[in-house]
């Protein structure tokens, strides 16, 4: 096994670059997936090679139920420093496994009380027009009697659109439009996958915690071209997202996407003032951004290789130390 068992758990390092740059270089909807893709890859192979260390680590502890030769010093010297290596694994994969089993709780708990909380409540047909809370024919539009700003959209099946009278209040018709597309925008992308993916990965290694706040930024600007495009207007998708954040407060809600409140909104009002972003899945390679995309891209292959070879080594080792 070698380095090789180590070096998932630091190469997700090689993903921080493309995670500041693709947000200005790619299509929101491109950097959302890409950024994904790659957390997700990495922190398996992270997540892989401490089980991998575990399993060396557990055979050294007394009592253990694996086979007695799995702890013979040729197993051990597969792996460097594995006295402290393969104990700090057992550790550091219990902290991995409980915060992982923590995010899925919040946020299945937190979706679960909200759907319950809004069975009985009617949609709103005239939320994009005007009105406060009322008895529409539609189910997706769930308006809240409540002064405090928030609007944000909820999946499930159906999914919803919770929005409360105060962020109502603040905008008008065309805005209000905006706001529901921006919305129907995060529930059609299915953006809580995402934003949970990510949010797992950062779970399984810190590393990978700065491109948590790269997509959740990249799902908003998403959110917001979609908007813009449903409802043929850039400035009036600007002037919603930037006097929604300007009147909001921010809500608690763990791995789902808040109109307004997640990510810089100057930034994103910025953004919809300028010009349709290119679409394009991957940057130019003789840009920062597109180099920075080849060592993200190089970093992923490399812990994939290197999980699969020191899962390889392992099993070669230990079937060569086991008795038929």
């Amino acid at each position: 096994m070698g380095v090789f068992v180590f070096l998932p758990l630091v190469l997700p390092l090689t993903a921080l670059p493309i995670a500041r740059l693709a947000e200005h270089h790619l299509h929101p909807r491109s950097a959302a997936v890409l950024l994904t893709s790659v957390a997700v890859v990495l922190a398996a192979c992270s997540t892989f090679c401490l089980g991998l260390l575990v399993v060396v680590g557990t055979a050294q502890l007394p009592g253990n139920p694996l086979p007695d030769n799995w702890s013979d010093p040729d197993v051990r010297a597969a792996v460097p420093y594995d006295e402290v290596a393969g104990k700090a694994a057992i550790v550091a994969l219990a902290l991995v496994v409980v915060a992982c089993a923590l995010t899925v709780r919040r946020h299945l708990r937190f979706r679960f009380r909200a759907h319950r909380a809004l069975a009985g409540l009617r949609s709103d047909a005239g939320a994009g027009s005007g009105s406060g809370s009322g008895s529409g024919s539609g189910s997706e539009v769930a308006v809240l009697d409540d002064e405090r700003p928030y609007a944000y959209a909820l999946p499930g099946s159906p999914g919803r659109i919770v929005v409360s009278t105060g962020t109502l209040s603040c905008l008008d018709a065309a805005e209000r439009r905006a706001l529901l597309a921006h919305e129907r925008a995060h529930l059609a992308g299915r953006h809580h996958r995402l934003l949970l993916a990510v949010q797992l990965a950062g779970c399984a290694n810190p590393f990978l915690r700065p491109l948590r706040a790269a997509v959740t930024y990249s799902t908003e600007r998403w959110a917001d071209e979609e908007a813009a495009r449903v409802t043929g207007d850039r400035r009036i998708t600007a002037r919603a997202v930037g006097k929604a954040a300007l009147f909001s407060r921010r809500v608690a809600t763990p791995g789902l996407a808040a109109f307004a409140a997640a990510g810089p909104v100057p930034r994103r009002v910025a953004a919809l003032l300028g010009p349709v972003p290119p679409r394009r899945s991957w940057p130019p390679a003789l840009t920062r951004a597109g180099m920075a995309a080849c060592v993200a891209a190089a970093g992923t292959a490399a812990s994939t290789l290197s999980a699969l070879n020191a899962a390889l080594a392992l099993f070669v080792v230990l079937e060569a130390a086991t008795p038929l």
